[in-house]
């Protein structure tokens, strides 16, 4: 189809959709899905090859959050049978990220709930990073503590962290709908804050409660003015004890259209599979590699995934490869406009527009996206509610079990 033809072709030159060609993707139907996913991978192969970069997620800190983000099992007043436990010591946190690192995993996201960290927290999680890095100096480090203070990511660059993790989760204009205990610009602070101490950029989305199209496109096309390095797409987990609780709105046809809208907007921008797909992708996930070029090993910070093993049998089963330790994620001018972004940042400038910076919740990749009022019905909705699929994490960072890695 001429669509699918023109992104493929903008895709491999690195340029991007328009808006109207991004919410085509969308509209397809799913006769034209594998030709989408074809397209999609063809964009991605260009770029990453057929690498999958593999993260590994250590709860520091879980539950007891007082955001009331709506999506999330760690909220205030959630009644989601969650692990609830207050900070990890660091050779505790050590010992979860040596599983994910012994597992495959390039890069540990360090992630704790709450509104953001005090400077003691700081002091608790650059301890943690100095202990993870005394064991693997390689491995990358990525934190997610919520929203930061002045100095706070400063700090964190010092102390050896990579990329800071902060998802815009929404649209700008549907974003009142989340949460009522912090706001869009505070989150568009957070990320500044952390280009300006040259950090990476993770900042992604949350997919699943009927958002419209629309919500979808604004929310992909920030993130690319935003200049995120990495993009999670998040699919809704409906945690019983969570106001969405009830919400299944995503077949794995719609997830891979959400990819694939992605992929096409940030053609040379990693693109994670991040919380939920083992619910909503399910069988489908293989195909999703052949969109995204990045996933989490194992378990999520509230929730199980699949065995480690079933990760590394399903890329290795595609025909993919784990990314080494030693291999660059994103292709080099890629990573050059990052650098240099970060450079202009530090020296006091930002090299995006303020409206385009944001970023996600404290609490990471463990939910949704609230119901945007008026949402139309998603087309191919429906899917039948399956809390058979929401398993609640009881292993690994946190308990006496070991970790899924």
């Amino acid at each position: 189809m001429d669509l699918l033809d023109t992104l493929t072709a903008k895709g491999l030159r690195g340029e991007v959709p328009t808006r109207e060609e991004a919410l085509a993707v969308l509209a397809t139907t799913d006769d034209e899905l594998l030709d989408v996913v074809a397209a999609a991978g063809k964009v991605r192969r260009r770029w990453f090859g057929r690498r999958v970069k593999l993260n590994y997620l250590v709860n520091l800190k879980s539950g007891l959050c007082p955001e009331d983000c709506s999506y999330c099992s760690q909220r205030l007043g959630s009644k989601a049978e969650i692990l609830k436990y207050t900070w990890l010591k660091p050779e505790q946190a050590a010992d979860a990220a040596r599983a994910g690192v012994a597992g495959g995993a390039k890069r540990v996201c360090l992630v704790a709930s709450g509104r953001g960290p005090t400077d003691r927290d700081i002091d608790r999680v650059t301890d943690t990073m100095a202990a993870i890095k005394e064991a693997d100096p390689a491995v990358e480090l990525c934190v997610c503590l919520g929203l930061l203070s002045d100095n706070q990511a400063e700090r964190l660059k010092a102390a050896g962290a990579d990329a800071y993790n902060h998802n815009l989760n929404t649209s700008e204009g549907t974003y009142g709908t989340i949460t009522s205990t912090h706001t869009y610009a505070d989150r568009v602070d957070t990320v500044q804050k952390a280009h300006g101490a040259g950090l990476s950029a993770c900042s992604g989305l949350i997919a699943g409660m009927g958002e419209s199209d629309e919500d979808l496109v604004d929310v992909v096309f920030a993130l690319r003015e935003l200049g995120s390095d990495s993009v999670p797409v998040n699919f809704l987990i409906p945690f019983e004890g969570t106001p969405l609780a009830k919400e299944w709105n995503l077949t794995p046809q719609r997830c891979l259209r959400i990819l694939a809208m992605v992929r096409f907007v940030n053609p040379d921008t990693e693109v994670r599979i991040a919380g939920g797909r083992e619910v909503h992708l399910r069988s489908m996930q293989p195909l999703g590699l052949h969109i995204a070029n990045s996933i989490f090993l194992g378990d999520y910070l509230t929730s199980e995934g699949q065995a480690g093993q079933a990760d590394l049998d399903m890329i290795k089963d595609a025909g993919f490869e784990v990314e080494g330790a030693g291999e660059a994620t994103l292709p080099r001018h890629r990573a050059d406009v990052a650098e240099a972004a970060q450079a202009a940042h530090a020296g006091g400038s930002c090299g995006t527009a303020a409206s385009a910076c944001g970023s996600g919740g404290g609490c990471g990749p463990c939910g949704g996206h609230a119901r945007a009022s008026d949402a139309p019905a998603l087309e191919g909705s429906g899917d039948e509610l399956r809390d058979d699929l929401v398993k609640v994490r009881r292993r690994g960072a946190g308990t006496e079990l070991a970790p899924n890695a």
